[in-house]
């Protein structure tokens, strides 16, 4: 591991929200300032204060860990020159008694993702004035030119009714100003239900909000931030933004099948979300992607409390061989060999020989073009 620059300067004293640029990228990269280039989908985080809209959002884009999040306010102002993206506030804080600080009205929050690709996530408050203002006032500018609406539910809220409407009341704005934009329900802490209830429970609410949705279609997901959950919706949703998520996938099997990998896997740089992957040989984990996900991440964290940079990794036992190595200036990928014969040095320098190809690929404008079965 070696030491890095920019996390060395996240380390400085912060005076105000200032724009820090991702992790290992350089002050003027796409993550620092938005060229006219950059492809821009807007994402609109929503959800009932207290749902945990702040909590999974400062795991997923601000590297906290799921027992960090206990401290959170409905805010990560105090975090927030070291996040992982630009942002902006559109109004100010709100301190309670106790001092848990209150989500700004909207906080818009700029996160790179390949090649020219920009989430524009809009986290908006989820107090009763703010949703109010959303649906009159404010309804044109939040709800037109919306990619991705992800709406978050507390599923143990005992103001279903109030979440409903609010919903509802969403979803007819969506249809007025974004009709053609992605609809997902995070059914969260389902770490709160009973083991035993956990699968009625959700059945039970996501065919009340498929209903609720017509003439729109939403997919739902259970999350919590205690275990994979969270990096499983998250990966489908950032999966759904990727413009050529197709011709990605035909490469990497093409990839796959040149080094004879049992799998590879593809996994966004900063937020360690799976992005794609492709499969030879049948895994017995569904969950695997999503469990990888969340280890390499705190393996990353621990990293950085060193004044280090993880670079890669290789894993080694009787039955299998992975490699985790960075791929491209916005991916790492894992290799996974069962095949003895194939020496750690060959697949190193496949791995090493992809990159280039595998960058092209990421540029929205890059050349339409594969790699070549041998």
């Amino acid at each position: 591991m070696e030491e890095s620059d920019s996390e060395r300067k996240m380390e400085k004293k912060n005076l105000g929200p200032r724009m820090d640029p991702p992790i290992g990228e350089p002050e003027g990269s796409l993550g620092w300032v938005l060229p006219n280039t950059a492809m821009k989908k807007k994402v609109l985080l929503m959800g009932k204060s207290g749902s945990g809209k702040t909590s999974m959002r400062s795991i997923i884009f601000a590297n906290y860990i799921a027992r960090d999040t206990r401290r959170l306010g409905a805010t990560i102002l105090d975090r927030l020159h070291s996040l992982q993206i630009n942002s902006s506030l559109s109004t100010y804080s709100l301190v309670d008694s106790v001092g848990n600080t209150k989500t700004f009205d909207v906080e818009h929050s700029h996160v790179r993702f390949l090649g020219n690709l920009v989430l524009n996530l809009w986290d908006c408050g989820g107090q009763d004035t703010f949703m109010e203002n959303y649906f009159t006032s404010q309804r044109d500018n939040i709800f037109r030119n919306v990619e991705v609406l992800i709406y978050v539910f507390d599923v143990e809220s005992r103001e279903l009714e109030k979440d409903m409407h609010y919903y509802q009341s969403c979803l007819e704005a969506i249809l007025q100003n974004s009709p053609d934009a992605k609809v997902f329900c995070l059914v969260h802490k389902m770490d709160l239900v009973q083991e035993d209830q956990r699968d009625l429970i959700f059945k039970e609410r996501e065919e009340d909000l498929r209903r609720l949705s017509r003439p729109l279609e939403c997919s739902c997901f259970r999350t919590s931030i205690w275990d994979e959950t969270l990096y499983k919706a998250w990966s489908s949703i950032v999966y759904q933004l990727i413009p050529n998520v197709q011709q990605l996938e035909m490469n990497l099997r093409n990839f796959a099948e040149i080094i004879e990998a049992d799998e590879v896997l593809l996994f966004e740089r900063a937020t360690f979300l799976v992005i794609s992957h492709y499969q030879c040989k049948e895994q017995r984990d569904a969950h695997r992607f999503e469990k990888i996900s969340n280890i390499i991440k705190q393996f990353k964290l621990s990293c950085s409390k060193l004044a280090a940079s993880f670079q890669s990794m290789e894993v080694r036992n009787s039955n299998f061989a992975a490699f985790i190595d960075i791929f491209t200036s916005n991916t790492y990928v894992m290799v996974v060999m069962s095949d003895p014969s194939i020496p750690s040095a060959a697949t190193l320098i496949n791995i090493r020989n992809a990159r280039k190809h595998f960058e092209k690929l990421e540029r929205v404008d890059g050349p339409k073009q594969c790699l070549l079965m041998r």
